[in-house]
């Protein structure tokens, strides 16, 4: 791995933008997806929710395949002429997005249960386990092809943190003012043909940003190809389950998603059904957006000062705390139930800032130690995590949707809606705090470690070359 000979641009501004709008194409799809799926096929298909969440959990063993594969394609790849990781974007783009539109096909809702049932599995994996897939881990392993700085790379991550809040702050708005409607009961409910619009409008969204991204990232690190044979050096399998960083990083995160995406989930039950008000969950939104913007600046300072492993905790603690009093308290109001979600959205932003810097500490981490360099292969793994932890959302949210009674006969039975109520609250309570102690605890990439693998790496460099 060495810097590019060639005139190339130096890194900048140009492509910390570029890489922004890289996740924002990835989360017009994503996070529609993780928000709306499940409601999408309960309350406009009909589907059953344990149903959905079965699709979601067997879409994620085709993902342990696919995913370590494009890992695999990724590091055996040669750097062509536009670079290593960005003619992925460009080659899957089109793909990812009309999948995501077809999986919001509305005008279906009339057909039979088995086949609704057989289109929702083929086009969510398609959407995800392939095309997601393609474009995705190219897009996150690009990182170590922009810069090789530390510092800078902190920047990467936090910009590819505020294009998600970019993405989630367009669907968290758009969605609630414009896709629910009240029906003659005076509920509000949501509306299968405005949203397949919405759904074909994110994915043109989505198309226009990967092509942005495409423009404006440069990559100006030359990463080698690994060997196709695998020795004892590099088999990255043995690499993986002795990574001990890599390994907690993930259970981390699987908690971590597991209790954003709930929360995000059970918003869509909670503020219609229970609290009988979507304007303030669009203005919820806005707000936990308009929060992350500000947390951005601070969050390569605090890093810098203190160790991106330190802040993550300390963060993820806050949120939990949070989660906690607002089910002591149980706000009798939509306002006071977005104050508590506000101030959890404050404690973990500083770790969504950091997420994506600390994949690339833990790929210097296990190069250190196994003098090889993965990125495809351990970005994948993290990819996969984060997959996995999209469909444990939705599965856990059906399967306590189910447990709670919820169903279109009874989506607004006040027994129902409380249980759902208390379900927004310990699901994420409990994840945030497990994030806090397998951060705090177990991951073991503190900020003199990291300091001190990025020395050893440099050192490498200067005598390689």
């Amino acid at each position: 791995m060495k810097e590019m000979k060639s005139k190339i641009r130096p890194f900048g501004m140009r492509d910390k933008i570029g890489y922004a709008f890289g996740d924002i194409a990835n989360d017009m799809t994503f996070i529609l997806s993780s928000s709306f799926l499940l409601k999408f096929y309960t309350d406009v298909m009909g589907v059953p929710a344990y149903i959905v969440g079965i699709m979601m959990m067997a879409a994620r063993f085709v993902d342990a395949f696919t995913d370590i594969f494009m890992g695999r394609v990724v590091d055996t790849a040669k750097v062509g002429k536009n670079g290593k990781f960005r003619p992925w974007i460009l080659r899957a783009a089109g793909p990812v997005a009309v999948m995501s539109f077809l999986m919001y096909a509305s005008w279906f809702r009339d057909m039979g249960l088995t086949f609704k049932v057989i289109w929702m599995f083929a086009t969510y994996l398609l959407w995800g386990s392939v095309f997601y897939t393609m474009v995705n881990v190219p897009y996150g392993s690009m990182a170590s092809g922009l810069t090789n700085v530390p510092k800078e790379r902190t920047q990467l991550s936090t910009y590819r943190t505020v294009g998600a809040t970019v993405a989630s702050m367009v669907i968290g708005i758009v969605i609630p003012m414009f896709a629910y409607y009240t029906d003659k009961d005076g509920n509000r409910v949501l509306n299968g043909g405005i949203f397949s619009v919405i759904a074909f409008i994110c994915s043109a969204l989505a198309i226009g940003c990967y092509l942005v991204c495409y423009f404006n990232c440069t990559e100006r690190v030359k990463i080698n190809p690994q060997p196709k044979t695998a020795g004892k050096r590099n088999n990255f399998f043995v690499n993986i389950v002795t990574n001990k960083a890599l390994l907690t990083l993930i259970l981390a995160n699987i908690c971590l998603l597991l209790s954003q995406l709930t929360m995000s989930q059970m918003a869509n039950y909670v503020y219609p059904n229970y609290y009988g008000n979507t304007e303030i969950q669009a203005l919820s939104t806005t707000l936990c957006s308009l929060v992350t913007f500000a947390i951005a600046p601070f969050s390569t300072p605090l890093a810098s000062r203190f160790g991106k492993k330190e802040v993550g905790s300390v963060s993820c603690a806050v949120a939990a705390l949070s989660w906690v009093v607002c089910l002591i308290v149980h706000p009798e109001t939509a306002w006071g139930y977005m104050i508590f979600t506000i101030v959890a959205y404050t404690g973990m932003g500083a770790f969504n800032m950091l997420c994506w810097a600390f994949i690339v500490d833990v790929i210097d981490y296990s190069e250190v130690k196994n003098h090889v360099r993965e990125d495809g292969t351990t970005y994948s793994c993290y990819s996969f995590a984060r997959k996995i932890s999209q469909a444990a959302s939705s599965g856990l949210s059906g399967a306590l949707l189910s447990i709670a009674g919820y169903s279109t006969a009874t989506a607004f039975e006040p027994e129902v809606t409380s249980k759902i109520f208390t379900i927004s609250c310990v699901v994420p309570a409990a994840g945030f705090l497990l994030v806090a102690v397998i951060m705090g605890v177990l991951y073991p990439l503190k900020k003199t470690l990291v300091e001190e693998n990025c020395a050893i790496l440099e050192k490498r460099r200067e005598e390689n070359k």
